[in-house]
């Protein structure tokens, strides 16, 4: 090491349940190094493949150092460099004339580029609190899912994620773990070292599944018909634990009585698994202690996600498995998090104000929306940060042509020219997490981790948070919240609820959350019981009980399009992030649709060929893989690669779709149906 190298502590910023702990080397101002830090618990000093490509990411010869303004077409990706106080005059001037007219045709549109607290909506919430801009509602990964937790256990808590390894059964339901959440999986090798059954619940064979006991691969949108016919079971043959469902739950004999209208046979049709694999899972779920089950997001993008997720989400309760600390369901342990969002994001900015609030889910379909008396005013500004919409987002056609709006001011802060940059008016050049300070949460353990800047911003590159600002000082917004540094944001964001100190002093302070956190009972609903039978859900309108709910796009009713799609991420990319680091686009080679032999012989397709993957919303091409990970009926288009980069200028969202789940108002990408020819076809 050189002699005037340092090690700076930090987090990954990135879209995954882990939140590592990084060591950063930096030799003489630059970034030559980030690894794991073996002395957090979860990380243990490893890191994926990904992120331990992060000095290459921040250094990459593409990254945007100065403020930019278009030249050319929208689309184009033709710039011209312009000064910052250029940049942030236009924009105030251009934001402000807008919102003399009306401040909700103004839309922030943000994700989770990185997850951390202050660099997210820190001081960007502020803000666009204080502008009266329109709200955006968050939905495009977790929401489903979310409210189901939310329904079902009064929050996005479970296990804590160390005690997997004490685990005897574990199913992994709708998760690659290996790909997307290592710590974890390394949990679960430890456990089945010592003798615990895994099961991987998945349509596709994933590297996860190989490395399971046994795999289900049931057909997309179908999880809650399999959960219901394990209710079935467990019932039939009296694998449940009376007194903690009498104890400690609510609705329990509606439950049982739809749950006995699934018996295997009827669950392994809609699922189209043999019925002796849920015969068999149910036996061992209803006998196994403890039995722990990992819910991932990939199952809760269908029309019947949420219903899926609070189906999978009661068994625990029926088997007594919330008694032992290796037993009960994680799906997400964000919602422990004590972030104090109302000092953080101030909405009391707002000053009584009631914005509208746009889905950004179907962001498509309101950028292309004239003003009406239910919509409001016309989309005329959007400030893109922590996102790239026009890669990510469902039915990208119309996304695309939103953003090519020649009307539609357009500011976007980025890294990179990503697609959604080159259809933006102004680009400004954002930090990346080596670079500024940021405090993180977790979704899937339960430390708060810090992140110290290792190097100098490059460039001319500056902060969010700087640049939010820069915005409100321009735009005359003088509160004195918009005057804080970012490590005042930092203490904000937790307030006293953690030792800041530890967190100054070791990178992380982790939460002092029960072992069993439901043992006896105990939950956050309005009951205090884990509820089966939510009275929140019937106010609205909607079935109190978890319910099978088929998919939107069922292939007897597209017989145009017969083949389910689902788009689970390539193993390198992170949604996507990353897909312009060279040495990981090196690994992945191209995008890739995964098909059964069933599926591709009658369409006399060969691996290695370019093909269509098409339906009515549009169609994207790619090299086809005809592999065993596809089961048949079924493609795996792996995303998500940015359009620009793909064959034909466009990625696996050309075919998604706008519509929204049954709960928590999130996308249905995996709800999609579309034929594959070879690419010469015309049909």
């Amino acid at each position: 090491m050189n002699q005037d190298s340092v090690i700076v502590r930090g987090a990954c910023p990135h879209d995954c349940p882990d939140t590592c702990a990084l060591l950063t080397t930096v030799d003489n101002g630059r970034a030559v190094r980030v690894q794991g830090n073996p002395d957090h618990r979860h990380t243990g000093g490893v890191l994926c493949t990904k992120v331990s490509r992060y000095a290459e990411r921040t250094h990459h010869p593409e990254r945007v150092l100065h403020p930019l303004r278009r030249t050319g077409p929208k689309g184009s990706g033709q710039f011209e460099r312009i000064s910052w106080e250029a940049a942030l005059e236009e924009i105030a001037r251009r934001l402000g004339a807008i919102a003399e007219r009306d401040p909700e045709a103004i839309v922030p549109y943000s994700y989770a580029g990185t997850m951390g607290q202050v660099q997210g909506e820190g001081m960007a919430a502020r803000f666009f609190h204080r502008l009266g801009a329109s709200l955006l509602d968050r939905t495009i990964c977790a929401s489903a899912g979310g409210e189901a937790l939310m329904q079902t256990l009064g929050g996005k808590m479970g296990m804590k994620v160390e005690h997997f390894a004490e685990a005897r059964l574990i199913v992994i339901w709708g998760s690659n773990s290996i790909g997307s959440n290592l710590h974890f999986w390394k949990l679960a090798q430890q456990a089945k070292r010592d003798g615990a059954r895994l099961v991987c619940i998945d349509p596709r064979r994933t590297e996860t599944a190989d490395k399971c006991h046994e795999h289900i691969a049931l057909r997309p949108g179908t999880d809650a018909a399999l959960a219901l016919a394990l209710m079935h079971e467990l019932v039939v043959n009296d694998w449940l634990d009376h007194d903690y469902i009498a104890r400690h739950t609510l609705g329990w004999d509606a439950l049982r009585e739809r749950a006995l209208k699934w018996p295997p046979e009827r669950a392994a049709a809609v699922c189209d698994v043999p019925v002796q694999q849920i015969r068999d899972l149910a036996q061992a779920y209803g006998t196994t202690r403890p039995a722990a089950i990992r819910l991932n997001y990939g199952m809760q993008r269908v029309r019947g996600g949420g219903n899926a997720a609070r189906a999978i989400a009661c068994l625990p309760a029926l088997v007594g498995a919330w008694r032992h600390r290796a037993g009960g369901l994680l799906l997400s342990s964000s919602g422990q998090f004590p972030v104090q969002k109302q000092a953080l994001h101030r909405p009391d900015l707002l000053a009584g104000k009631t914005p509208r609030t746009i889905n950004m889910s179907t962001i498509g379909d309101a950028l292309l929306s004239d003003a009406s008396p239910t919509f409001g005013p016309r989309i005329e500004a959007v400030v893109v940060y922590n996102s790239n919409p026009v890669a990510v987002a469902p039915e990208s056609g119309k996304v695309v042509r939103g953003f090519a709006r020649e009307d539609l001011f357009t500011v976007v802060l980025e890294h990179f020219l990503t697609d959604t940059a080159d259809h933006a008016d102004i680009v400004l050049p954002a930090t990346t997490q080596l670079e500024h300070w940021d405090v993180h949460a977790s979704y899937g353990h339960t430390d708060v981790l810090l992140n110290r800047p290792a190097i100098a911003p490059l460039g001319q590159s500056r902060t969010n948070t700087e640049i939010f600002r820069q915005l409100a000082r321009r735009m005359g917004f003088d509160d004195p919240c918009f005057a804080e540094d970012d490590l005042t944001l930092c203490r904000t964001a937790f307030g006293d609820t953690i030792d800041f100190q530890q967190l100054l002093d070791t990178g992380w302070v982790t939460l002092p959350v029960p072992e069993a956190p439901f043992a006896d009972g105990g939950f956050p609903t309005p009951s205090g019981r884990c509820e089966f039978h939510s009275a929140r859900l019937a106010a609205q309108g909607l079935d109190p009980l978890p319910d099978y709910l088929p998919n939107a796009e069922p292939a007897a009713t597209h017989p145009a399009y017969p083949l389910a799609m689902i788009s689970p991420p390539a193993r390198n990319f992170l949604n996507s992030s990353f897909v312009n680091v060279q040495s990981l686009r090196d690994i992945e080679g191209q995008p890739v649709l995964e098909m059964h032999a069933d599926d591709a012989a009658p369409r006399g397709l060969r691996s290695g060929q370019m093909v269509r993957v098409f339906n009515d919303r549009g169609e994207y091409r790619c090299v086809v893989d005809i592999s065993t990970r596809a089961r048949p009926g079924v493609v795996n288009g792996l995303g998500i690669w940015w359009r620009k980069l793909g064959p034909a200028g466009t990625n696996v969202n050309e075919v998604t779709s706008q519509r929204l789940t049954d709960l928590g108002r999130a996308p249905t990408f995996y709800d999609c149906h579309v034929q594959v020819a070879a690419a010469e076809a015309t049909g």
